[in-house]
């Protein structure tokens, strides 16, 4: 382990001991990230990971805003339930050799947007109706992933580790990964949560309803 001092041209990440792989925090980097900021560790902070030393460097004027723990407070929030957010990990990453949507790596769907602007009809062929029907079947098999294991005591970043790590093996992009900047594999909505539930490390209980909202982007 390497200790970080307060100047940043000697600080030093710290590399993660399990085998997990996440992306690199820096803005349009998308690389794989191992090494994690021993700042954020120290004050407990949502975890931020880096793909390298320099990575780390060039984004530390940014990145140290984030050090700013918040102070305890009331949360001012009008929930409509007694269901609060829990910690949210940092986003896993997704292979290279994967084909992956625009927004993978900005966060903003361009081709999307501009489908919507054109308010054009696109019809597929028989060879792209043929790949929708295999995402479909791939979508539904990840489903049944989360279906199985939502039970009591079991987290939903838990689950999304699955559903992600399964998409990727069969070689497709989870869909709502980065869509917008969100930061999982797939959408739980739990009990008065409607819809874009973000999975995190609240256990579920005996009794919670959970949506899980599953799809896949897969050969384009």
């Amino acid at each position: 382990r390497f200790a970080r001092t307060k100047e940043i041209s000697e600080s030093k990440l710290i590399m993660e001991g399990d085998a997990s792989v996440r992306v690199c925090s820096t803005l349009n980097c998308g690389k794989a990230a191992k090494m994690q900021c021993p700042t954020c560790l120290k004050l407990e902070l949502e975890p931020a990971y880096f793909c390298s030393q320099e990575c780390f460097k060039q984004f530390w004027p940014i990145h140290k805003f984030s050090h700013k723990k918040p102070e305890e407070k009331k949360d001012s929030y009008q929930y409509t339930g007694p269901l609060r957010p829990g910690k949210i990990s940092a986003r896993r990453f997704v292979p290279d050799h994967i084909k992956k949507p625009d927004y993978a790596v900005s966060g903003i769907p361009v081709s999307e947007q501009k489908i919507k602007s054109e308010k054009l009809i696109d019809v597929h062929s028989p060879d792209e109706i043929q790949n929708l029907r295999e995402a479909c079947i791939l979508g539904r098999k990840a489903l049944d992933i989360a279906h199985r294991m939502a039970k009591p005591g079991v987290t939903t970043d838990t689950i999304d580790e699955a559903v992600h790590n399964f998409i990727v093996e069969n070689n497709a992009y989870p869909s709502p990964l980065n869509y917008y900047h969100f930061k999982k594999s797939f959408c739980s909505s739990i009990n008065e949560v409607i819809c874009h539930g973000i999975p995190d490390d609240r256990p579920l209980e005996d009794g919670d309803i959970l949506n899980a909202d599953i799809s896949v982007y897969y050969k384009g």
